[in-house]
């Protein structure tokens, strides 16, 4: 998070004067989902070095990756109407075998809470945790 939900924080060095709220309730307005592209843009370059760097660091007899849990997404797949379907949501790392990864998984909307994604990550970094906000359960499918 780069800002206090609902910010209006601006983009000058992107030439963006609109406030990232405005824009984010894009509408599907041309103009701001094109602002809303060059936003997301250097984030999104950032993560994708993010498991590559870190694979590449040796950590005893493993990386850094296989040391960490790497989460890069967002609350809301559509935030011109606050939609939590289909959230864009990318999990990298972990220790080898414990996670199948290369894989797009699609969990039901209506009934899958985002809380139970952050569950899960908590038991697989060892901080095993019974409920954490509105859980549900753990996910499965993210097992080998």
């Amino acid at each position: 998070m780069y800002a206090r939900e609902a910010t209006s924080i601006t983009y000058p060095h992107l030439d963006i004067s609109m406030g990232h709220h405005e824009i984010s309730h894009h509408n599907f307005e041309p103009v701001k989902l094109a602002a809303l592209a060059k936003i997301k843009r250097g984030p999104i370059q950032a993560v994708r070095l993010l498991p590559e760097q870190t694979r590449r660091l040796k950590e005893g007899s493993s990386t850094l990756l296989d040391h960490s849990l790497i989460m890069y997404g967002s609350d809301l797949s559509v935030p011109t109407s606050h939609s939590q379907h289909d959230l864009p949501i990318i999990v990298a790392g972990g220790r080898p075998g414990a996670s199948a990864g290369g894989r797009y998984i699609r969990y039901p909307g209506d009934t899958t809470p985002l809380t139970n994604l952050y569950l899960t990550m908590l038991d697989k970094v060892g901080v095993p945790t019974e409920k954490f906000g509105d859980s549900t359960g753990k996910l499965n499918r993210l097992e080998v």
